[in-house]
Protein backbone atom coordinates (compact mmCIF):
# COMPACT_ATOMS: atom_id res chain seq x y z
CA UNK A 1 0.00 0.00 0.00
CA UNK A 2 1.39 3.42 -1.05
CA UNK A 3 1.83 5.73 1.71
CA UNK A 4 -0.18 8.50 -0.08
CA UNK A 5 -3.52 5.69 0.53
CA UNK A 6 -3.12 6.53 4.39
CA UNK A 7 -3.24 10.08 3.94
CA UNK A 8 -6.78 12.02 5.14
CA UNK A 9 -9.28 13.11 2.34
CA UNK A 10 -8.54 17.11 1.47
CA UNK A 11 -11.98 18.50 1.93
CA UNK A 12 -13.70 20.27 -0.99
CA UNK A 13 -12.41 23.85 -1.30
CA UNK A 14 -16.30 25.75 -1.36
CA UNK A 15 -16.78 29.75 -1.15
CA UNK A 16 -19.99 31.21 -0.26
CA UNK A 17 -22.02 33.98 -2.01
CA UNK A 18 -23.70 36.38 -0.74
CA UNK A 19 -27.26 38.12 -2.02
CA UNK A 20 -29.42 40.42 -0.54
CA UNK A 21 -32.21 42.75 -1.91
CA UNK A 22 -32.63 46.46 -1.56
CA UNK A 23 -34.25 46.21 2.08
CA UNK A 24 -32.22 43.45 3.37
CA UNK A 25 -35.14 42.03 4.37
CA UNK A 26 -34.30 38.95 2.18
CA UNK A 27 -30.59 37.97 2.83
CA UNK A 28 -28.76 34.76 2.11
CA UNK A 29 -25.65 33.14 0.94
CA UNK A 30 -24.79 29.84 -1.33
CA UNK A 31 -21.67 27.93 -1.01
CA UNK A 32 -20.49 26.64 -3.85
CA UNK A 33 -17.65 24.03 -4.54
CA UNK A 34 -14.52 26.17 -6.35
CA UNK A 35 -15.10 23.65 -9.06
CA UNK A 36 -18.28 25.16 -10.09
CA UNK A 37 -17.39 28.32 -9.87
CA UNK A 38 -18.19 30.16 -12.55
CA UNK A 39 -21.71 29.70 -12.15
CA UNK A 40 -23.30 30.14 -15.46
CA UNK A 41 -26.03 33.00 -16.15
CA UNK A 42 -29.01 33.03 -18.76
CA UNK A 43 -31.01 35.69 -19.38
CA UNK A 44 -34.63 34.16 -19.70
CA UNK A 45 -36.58 36.70 -22.30
CA UNK A 46 -40.20 34.60 -22.12
CA UNK A 47 -43.13 36.89 -21.36
CA UNK A 48 -43.55 35.10 -17.92
CA UNK A 49 -40.34 36.41 -16.53
CA UNK A 50 -40.74 40.05 -18.45
CA UNK A 51 -43.90 39.91 -16.74
CA UNK A 52 -43.42 38.96 -13.20
CA UNK A 53 -40.32 41.03 -12.75
CA UNK A 54 -41.00 44.20 -15.67
CA UNK A 55 -38.07 43.99 -16.98
CA UNK A 56 -36.68 42.90 -20.35
CA UNK A 57 -35.39 39.50 -19.02
CA UNK A 58 -34.05 38.01 -16.18
CA UNK A 59 -30.56 37.21 -15.09
CA UNK A 60 -30.79 33.67 -13.47
CA UNK A 61 -27.96 30.69 -12.47
CA UNK A 62 -28.50 27.43 -11.82
CA UNK A 63 -27.36 26.60 -8.38
CA UNK A 64 -25.21 22.93 -8.31
CA UNK A 65 -27.26 20.05 -7.21
CA UNK A 66 -28.34 19.94 -3.60
CA UNK A 67 -27.04 23.75 -2.99
CA UNK A 68 -29.85 25.71 -1.67
CA UNK A 69 -30.13 29.35 -0.40
CA UNK A 70 -28.79 29.70 3.61
CA UNK A 71 -30.50 32.70 4.69
CA UNK A 72 -29.27 34.50 7.47
CA UNK A 73 -31.60 35.75 10.51
CA UNK A 74 -33.70 37.21 11.01
CA UNK A 75 -34.26 36.50 6.81
CA UNK A 76 -36.43 33.62 6.27
CA UNK A 77 -38.01 31.95 3.53
CA UNK A 78 -41.65 32.34 5.60
CA UNK A 79 -41.65 35.68 6.71
CA UNK A 80 -39.26 38.04 4.37
CA UNK A 81 -40.21 36.38 0.55
CA UNK A 82 -43.61 36.19 -1.56
CA UNK A 83 -43.83 33.04 -3.57
CA UNK A 84 -45.42 32.83 -7.19
CA UNK A 85 -46.79 29.84 -9.44
CA UNK A 86 -49.22 30.31 -12.76
CA UNK A 87 -51.05 27.98 -13.41
CA UNK A 88 -48.43 26.17 -15.79
CA UNK A 89 -45.40 26.65 -13.42
CA UNK A 90 -43.23 24.23 -12.92
CA UNK A 91 -40.82 26.35 -10.55
CA UNK A 92 -42.20 28.78 -7.41
CA UNK A 93 -41.20 32.44 -8.13
CA UNK A 94 -39.85 34.10 -4.76
CA UNK A 95 -39.86 37.75 -4.29
CA UNK A 96 -39.05 40.25 -0.62
CA UNK A 97 -42.40 40.99 0.25
CA UNK A 98 -41.57 44.25 1.46
CA UNK A 99 -39.40 45.94 -1.43
CA UNK A 100 -40.39 43.66 -4.13
CA UNK A 101 -37.29 42.30 -4.95
CA UNK A 102 -36.85 39.21 -7.20
CA UNK A 103 -34.29 36.42 -5.54
CA UNK A 104 -35.36 33.55 -7.76
CA UNK A 105 -37.17 30.29 -8.40
CA UNK A 106 -36.94 26.65 -7.15
CA UNK A 107 -38.78 23.69 -8.70
CA UNK A 108 -41.88 22.12 -7.24
CA UNK A 109 -40.65 18.90 -7.73
CA UNK A 110 -38.05 17.90 -5.61
CA UNK A 111 -34.71 16.45 -7.38
CA UNK A 112 -34.84 12.73 -6.69
CA UNK A 113 -31.45 12.56 -6.16
CA UNK A 114 -31.39 14.86 -2.84
CA UNK A 115 -34.70 15.45 -2.32
CA UNK A 116 -34.49 18.90 -2.63
CA UNK A 117 -35.94 20.80 -5.21
CA UNK A 118 -33.27 22.42 -7.65
CA UNK A 119 -33.26 26.62 -7.73
CA UNK A 120 -31.92 29.27 -9.68
CA UNK A 121 -30.82 31.97 -8.28
CA UNK A 122 -31.08 35.82 -9.44
CA UNK A 123 -27.66 36.52 -10.05
CA UNK A 124 -27.77 40.23 -9.83
CA UNK A 125 -28.64 40.61 -6.17
CA UNK A 126 -25.44 39.08 -5.15
CA UNK A 127 -22.11 41.32 -3.53
CA UNK A 128 -20.02 40.61 -6.76
CA UNK A 129 -20.52 39.68 -9.89
CA UNK A 130 -17.28 39.45 -11.52
CA UNK A 131 -16.52 36.69 -13.66
CA UNK A 132 -14.87 34.30 -11.60
CA UNK A 133 -18.10 34.05 -9.81
CA UNK A 134 -20.52 34.55 -12.64
CA UNK A 135 -20.49 34.66 -16.41
CA UNK A 136 -23.27 35.28 -18.33
CA UNK A 137 -23.48 33.18 -20.99
CA UNK A 138 -26.76 33.06 -22.92
CA UNK A 139 -29.73 34.31 -24.14
CA UNK A 140 -32.91 31.98 -24.05
CA UNK A 141 -36.97 32.23 -25.28
CA UNK A 142 -35.56 34.71 -27.89
CA UNK A 143 -38.31 33.31 -30.28
CA UNK A 144 -41.12 34.59 -27.33
CA UNK A 145 -39.52 38.04 -26.74
CA UNK A 146 -40.62 38.70 -30.89
CA UNK A 147 -39.90 42.30 -32.24
CA UNK A 148 -36.70 42.26 -30.87
CA UNK A 149 -35.58 42.58 -27.46
CA UNK A 150 -31.95 43.05 -25.07
CA UNK A 151 -30.52 40.09 -27.27
CA UNK A 152 -30.17 42.22 -30.12
CA UNK A 153 -27.80 44.45 -27.67
CA UNK A 154 -26.18 42.28 -26.19
CA UNK A 155 -24.97 39.47 -28.89
CA UNK A 156 -21.65 39.14 -26.91
CA UNK A 157 -20.00 39.71 -23.36
CA UNK A 158 -16.64 41.47 -24.59
CA UNK A 159 -14.87 38.90 -26.58
CA UNK A 160 -17.04 36.28 -26.02
CA UNK A 161 -20.05 35.16 -27.79
CA UNK A 162 -23.13 34.59 -26.03
CA UNK A 163 -25.42 31.56 -27.15
CA UNK A 164 -28.70 31.63 -27.98
CA UNK A 165 -31.27 29.14 -26.65
CA UNK A 166 -34.67 28.12 -27.86
CA UNK A 167 -36.78 25.26 -26.88
CA UNK A 168 -37.50 22.54 -30.40
CA UNK A 169 -41.33 22.54 -30.71
CA UNK A 170 -41.04 18.95 -31.27
CA UNK A 171 -40.06 18.64 -27.61
CA UNK A 172 -42.41 17.19 -25.49
CA UNK A 173 -40.51 17.39 -22.60
CA UNK A 174 -40.79 21.06 -22.57
CA UNK A 175 -43.72 22.09 -24.36
CA UNK A 176 -44.18 25.70 -24.83
CA UNK A 177 -47.41 26.87 -22.35
CA UNK A 178 -49.95 29.57 -23.44
CA UNK A 179 -48.31 32.32 -21.16
CA UNK A 180 -44.97 31.55 -23.00
CA UNK A 181 -46.46 33.51 -26.09
CA UNK A 182 -47.38 37.19 -26.36
CA UNK A 183 -51.14 37.78 -27.39
CA UNK A 184 -50.95 41.63 -27.27
CA UNK A 185 -53.99 43.12 -29.22
CA UNK A 186 -53.93 47.24 -30.45
CA UNK A 187 -56.60 48.82 -27.92
CA UNK A 188 -58.87 52.23 -28.21
CA UNK A 189 -60.22 53.98 -26.30
CA UNK A 190 -64.58 55.50 -26.71
CA UNK A 191 -63.01 58.13 -28.32
CA UNK A 192 -61.46 55.87 -30.71
CA UNK A 193 -57.59 56.75 -29.08
CA UNK A 194 -55.29 54.04 -29.13
CA UNK A 195 -54.00 52.99 -26.14
CA UNK A 196 -50.86 50.66 -24.86
CA UNK A 197 -51.98 48.77 -22.05
CA UNK A 198 -49.44 47.80 -19.10
CA UNK A 199 -49.87 44.32 -17.15
CA UNK A 200 -48.19 42.27 -14.95
CA UNK A 201 -48.35 38.68 -14.91
CA UNK A 202 -50.88 37.44 -12.63
CA UNK A 203 -53.43 40.68 -14.27
CA UNK A 204 -53.75 41.94 -10.72
CA UNK A 205 -52.05 45.13 -11.62
CA UNK A 206 -53.74 46.36 -15.61
CA UNK A 207 -54.04 49.97 -17.16
CA UNK A 208 -53.81 52.08 -20.06
CA UNK A 209 -51.15 54.95 -21.16
CA UNK A 210 -52.17 57.40 -24.21
CA UNK A 211 -50.02 58.47 -27.26
CA UNK A 212 -48.38 61.69 -26.52
CA UNK A 213 -50.05 63.19 -29.01
CA UNK A 214 -53.11 63.97 -27.42
CA UNK A 215 -53.94 67.70 -26.65
CA UNK A 216 -53.08 66.77 -22.98
CA UNK A 217 -49.29 66.48 -23.75
CA UNK A 218 -48.99 68.75 -26.73
CA UNK A 219 -50.30 71.57 -24.64
CA UNK A 220 -48.58 70.76 -21.79
CA UNK A 221 -44.75 72.17 -21.91
CA UNK A 222 -43.56 70.13 -18.50
CA UNK A 223 -45.46 67.04 -19.91
CA UNK A 224 -44.03 67.55 -23.59
CA UNK A 225 -40.28 67.07 -22.38
CA UNK A 226 -40.77 63.39 -21.71
CA UNK A 227 -42.01 63.18 -25.73
CA UNK A 228 -39.55 61.49 -27.97
CA UNK A 229 -37.94 64.61 -30.18
CA UNK A 230 -37.61 62.25 -33.44
CA UNK A 231 -41.18 61.12 -33.48
CA UNK A 232 -43.88 63.13 -31.06
CA UNK A 233 -46.27 60.37 -31.72
CA UNK A 234 -44.09 58.44 -29.41
CA UNK A 235 -42.72 59.02 -25.44
CA UNK A 236 -39.08 58.87 -24.65
CA UNK A 237 -37.57 55.09 -23.27
CA UNK A 238 -34.13 54.54 -21.45
CA UNK A 239 -32.03 51.78 -19.72
CA UNK A 240 -31.10 51.94 -16.05
CA UNK A 241 -27.79 50.23 -14.74
CA UNK A 242 -28.61 52.17 -11.11
CA UNK A 243 -27.93 49.95 -7.95
CA UNK A 244 -31.19 50.81 -6.40
CA UNK A 245 -33.13 49.47 -8.95
CA UNK A 246 -30.72 46.31 -9.37
CA UNK A 247 -31.64 45.18 -6.05
CA UNK A 248 -35.54 45.94 -6.05
CA UNK A 249 -36.25 43.91 -9.38
CA UNK A 250 -33.40 41.77 -9.02
CA UNK A 251 -32.29 42.30 -12.49
CA UNK A 252 -28.90 43.84 -13.86
CA UNK A 253 -30.79 46.68 -16.09
CA UNK A 254 -34.24 47.75 -16.19
CA UNK A 255 -36.04 49.56 -18.76
CA UNK A 256 -38.10 52.99 -18.22
CA UNK A 257 -40.44 54.99 -20.45
CA UNK A 258 -42.28 57.87 -18.84
CA UNK A 259 -45.55 59.14 -19.21
CA UNK A 260 -48.02 61.64 -16.98
CA UNK A 261 -49.92 59.61 -14.45
CA UNK A 262 -53.36 61.58 -14.10
CA UNK A 263 -53.34 60.20 -18.49
CA UNK A 264 -53.28 56.64 -17.22
CA UNK A 265 -56.71 54.26 -17.64
CA UNK A 266 -57.91 53.81 -15.27
CA UNK A 267 -56.54 56.72 -13.36
CA UNK A 268 -53.72 56.25 -10.80
CA UNK A 269 -53.73 58.18 -7.66
CA UNK A 270 -49.86 59.89 -6.63
CA UNK A 271 -50.36 57.09 -3.71
CA UNK A 272 -49.80 54.45 -6.57
CA UNK A 273 -52.60 52.51 -5.26
CA UNK A 274 -53.84 49.98 -8.19
CA UNK A 275 -54.83 46.55 -7.78
CA UNK A 276 -52.59 44.19 -6.18
CA UNK A 277 -49.71 47.21 -6.35
CA UNK A 278 -48.08 47.52 -3.16
CA UNK A 279 -45.49 50.13 -2.43
CA UNK A 280 -42.26 50.75 -0.84
CA UNK A 281 -40.08 53.87 -0.18
CA UNK A 282 -36.93 53.22 -1.14
CA UNK A 283 -34.96 56.62 -0.57
CA UNK A 284 -37.04 60.22 0.85
CA UNK A 285 -39.34 61.32 -1.80
CA UNK A 286 -38.99 58.19 -3.91
CA UNK A 287 -42.02 55.86 -4.28
CA UNK A 288 -41.82 52.78 -6.02
CA UNK A 289 -44.97 50.29 -6.93
CA UNK A 290 -44.83 46.89 -7.53
CA UNK A 291 -47.30 43.69 -7.87
CA UNK A 292 -47.83 41.65 -4.47
CA UNK A 293 -48.94 38.80 -6.11
CA UNK A 294 -46.62 38.06 -8.95
CA UNK A 295 -43.84 40.75 -7.79
CA UNK A 296 -43.76 42.65 -11.39
CA UNK A 297 -41.67 46.09 -10.42
CA UNK A 298 -44.49 48.43 -12.76
CA UNK A 299 -43.71 52.28 -11.17
CA UNK A 300 -41.32 54.91 -10.17
CA UNK A 301 -42.27 58.06 -8.68
CA UNK A 302 -40.40 61.08 -7.27
CA UNK A 303 -40.78 64.26 -5.81
CA UNK A 304 -39.38 66.38 -8.38
CA UNK A 305 -41.14 65.04 -11.38
CA UNK A 306 -44.46 66.00 -9.42
CA UNK A 307 -44.57 70.33 -10.12
CA UNK A 308 -48.39 69.90 -9.48
CA UNK A 309 -51.72 70.73 -11.45
CA UNK A 310 -51.65 66.84 -12.03
CA UNK A 311 -48.55 67.05 -14.35
CA UNK A 312 -46.67 64.39 -12.44
CA UNK A 313 -44.75 62.44 -14.68
CA UNK A 314 -44.22 58.78 -13.31
CA UNK A 315 -41.61 55.92 -14.72
CA UNK A 316 -43.54 52.94 -15.91
CA UNK A 317 -41.55 49.48 -16.35
CA UNK A 318 -41.20 48.82 -20.32
CA UNK A 319 -41.38 44.71 -19.47
CA UNK A 320 -45.18 45.11 -17.85
CA UNK A 321 -45.98 46.67 -21.20
CA UNK A 322 -48.00 44.81 -23.72
CA UNK A 323 -47.16 46.25 -27.07
CA UNK A 324 -48.53 43.97 -29.80
CA UNK A 325 -45.18 44.67 -32.14
CA UNK A 326 -43.17 43.11 -29.44
CA UNK A 327 -41.32 43.51 -26.12
CA UNK A 328 -39.37 46.59 -27.08
CA UNK A 329 -43.05 48.22 -27.71
CA UNK A 330 -40.85 50.10 -30.63
CA UNK A 331 -44.14 51.81 -32.32
CA UNK A 332 -44.45 53.77 -28.68
CA UNK A 333 -41.34 54.33 -27.91
CA UNK A 334 -37.91 55.83 -28.97
CA UNK A 335 -35.40 54.49 -26.89
CA UNK A 336 -32.40 57.17 -25.96
CA UNK A 337 -29.48 54.16 -26.81
CA UNK A 338 -26.54 57.11 -26.99
CA UNK A 339 -26.70 57.22 -22.58
CA UNK A 340 -27.40 54.48 -20.52
CA UNK A 341 -28.96 55.98 -16.49
CA UNK A 342 -26.52 55.32 -14.37
CA UNK A 343 -24.14 54.04 -16.46
CA UNK A 344 -21.00 54.26 -13.79
CA UNK A 345 -23.06 52.23 -11.17
CA UNK A 346 -23.48 49.23 -13.64
CA UNK A 347 -19.70 49.36 -14.80
CA UNK A 348 -18.83 49.46 -11.15
CA UNK A 349 -21.01 46.57 -10.67
CA UNK A 350 -20.00 44.20 -13.64
CA UNK A 351 -18.12 46.26 -16.12
CA UNK A 352 -17.42 43.81 -18.63
CA UNK A 353 -21.58 43.42 -19.00
CA UNK A 354 -22.17 47.28 -18.81
CA UNK A 355 -19.72 48.03 -21.30
CA UNK A 356 -20.97 45.01 -23.61
CA UNK A 357 -24.64 46.73 -23.38
CA UNK A 358 -23.62 50.23 -23.68
CA UNK A 359 -21.15 49.50 -27.45
CA UNK A 360 -24.65 46.90 -28.60
CA UNK A 361 -27.24 49.65 -27.50
CA UNK A 362 -25.57 52.47 -29.06
CA UNK A 363 -24.89 50.27 -32.43
CA UNK A 364 -28.70 49.41 -32.54
CA UNK A 365 -29.71 52.82 -32.26
CA UNK A 366 -26.95 54.05 -34.80
CA UNK A 367 -28.65 51.55 -37.32
CA UNK A 368 -32.31 51.83 -36.40
CA UNK A 369 -32.49 55.95 -36.36
CA UNK A 370 -29.18 56.75 -37.93
CA UNK A 371 -27.94 58.11 -34.74
CA UNK A 372 -27.68 56.83 -31.35
CA UNK A 373 -29.71 59.64 -29.66
CA UNK A 374 -28.65 60.73 -25.82
CA UNK A 375 -31.21 63.30 -25.48
CA UNK A 376 -31.88 64.88 -21.75
CA UNK A 377 -35.28 63.23 -20.54
CA UNK A 378 -37.46 65.93 -18.53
Amino acid sequence: MASSDLLPESPQAIRSLTAHCYCKAVHFTVTIPIASLPLPVHMCHCPVCRYTHGTLCIFHAPLPKGVQPEFISPSSPTSSLTGYKHAEALCERFFCTTCGCHIGDADLTPDPSTGKPEWRVATSIFSEHGEDTFQIRAHCFTRAAPGGGLYDWLPSMGDRTLDTWNPDPSNTTFPPGSSDIDTAKPEFDSSGNERLRAECHCGGVSFTIPRPSISEVVNDAFVAKYVSPLDRDKWVACLDLCDDCRLLDGTHVVGWTFVPLALTEPKINPDLKLGTLKTYESTKGVLRAFCGTCGATVIYSCGERAPGGGQQIVDIAVGVLRAPEGALAENWLTWRTGKIAYYPSGERYDEVFAKALKKGHEEWGLNRYKVSPSFPIG
